[in-house]
This record gives C-alpha cells, structure tokens and sequence, in this order.
C-alpha cells in the first residue's frame, strides 16, 4: 500500500499558466478517468475511491481509502478491467471487504477526462509532485469544466507538503479545494 497526502486548490486558468511559467518544464499526461461504485454506493458510504484511468492510455486500476491522520491509502496496479484487476489490490493489502463488495457488482457511476501537467520538484525536507489539471467531470450525461493544482508529498514529513502548499497558496492567491474530483463528478451525475 502506498500512502496518498496531497492538497487540491482551486484555480483559473490564467493561475495555471502563471504556475506553468513558474514551474516548467512540466509533463503533459492524458487522463481518462472512470470511478466504480456498487449498485448500493458501498464504496461511497465508506468514503472510498475505485477507479480505472488511463494515463497517456495506460491503464491504472485504483483503490483510495481514508486513513486515520487524514492521508489515503493507495492501491495501484496496471489493468484494463476493474473486476479482474481487484485480486492484485487485494494483495496489495487492500481491505479483505473489497472481494466481498465487488461481488454485489460493479458500474461506472461518474468521470473525469483531463490534461495534467506535473512535475516532482525538490524542496527543502524532500519532494513534492505539482500537477495542473486542466478538463471535465462527466457525470448524468452531463460535462461540467474544471481546472485545479494539485501538491502531492513524494518524500519527507507530511509538513514538507504543508510548507509548499502554503508558499504556493500565497503567491497564486489560492484556495484549498476540499472536494475530491470523484465528489464533484458525483454532485454533477446527482443533478
């Protein structure tokens, strides 16, 4: 299991060039995200995460959790189907109940296509991944644009995270987004 701290900020797109200019060279990544529930939003309820992404048309199979300080555990591996791919989570250390959950079934409940431009960055303390993320939830049929940065811990205590993203906060004059991209898809599909 990897462990996942990060800070969601909102910003236009006029921030994110200036944070471009700033911080590039940046690597363009094509996101297509799907996120999975049970017909009975068992995976909601528990507030965690179940997804497919193709990353420059790669495909990643996801598990989020929440941890108790407020991180999430990560559970990756490469595969085209979400069913198939719930074995390795599982021996990743992925909570036994997700077998059990899945076995309810699966179906897409919401989305996200987006172009990421990242980059690790080394800070005093350790390294920090910057992502600018610029495209759309989908959700209910409906397409809703979103553009957002991201700061994501790689290396070093959870306040070499904390110091960089108040650094950044305070010179692109953001503010935390404390939603999650699947809990804005969820809102829109919900409308």
């Amino acid at each position: 299991m990897g462990r996942e701290l990060e800070l969601k900020f909102a910003a236009s797109s006029e921030t994110l060039d200036a944070m471009e200019e700033k911080y590039a060279p940046l690597t363009p990544i094509t996101m297509h995200t799907r996120y999975f529930d049970t017909p009975h939003q068992a995976f909601r309820g528990r507030r965690w995460t179940l997804r497919l992404r193709l990353e420059n048309g790669r495909p990643i199979c996801t598990l989020k959790t929440r941890l108790s300080d407020g991180s999430r555990g990560e559970y990756e591996t490469e595969s085209g189907d979400i069913v198939s791919a719930i074995p390795a989570l599982l021996e990743q250390g992925a909570p036994a109940e997700l077998e059990e959950l899945a076995r309810e079934g699966l179906e897409e409940v919401c989305g996200a296509r987006f172009t990421r431009l990242a980059r690790i960055i080394d800070v005093p303390g350790g390294q920090v991944e910057l992502a600018l993320d610029r495209g759309e939830f989908t959700g209910g049929g409906r397409t809703l644009p979103f553009t957002e940065a991201e700061a994501e811990l790689k290396a070093g205590p959870d306040e070499v995270l904390m110091d960089f993203g108040r650094g950044l906060a305070a010179e692109f004059s953001l503010r935390e987004e404390p939603r999650s991209k699947i809990q804005r898809a969820m809102a829109l599909a919900e409308k």
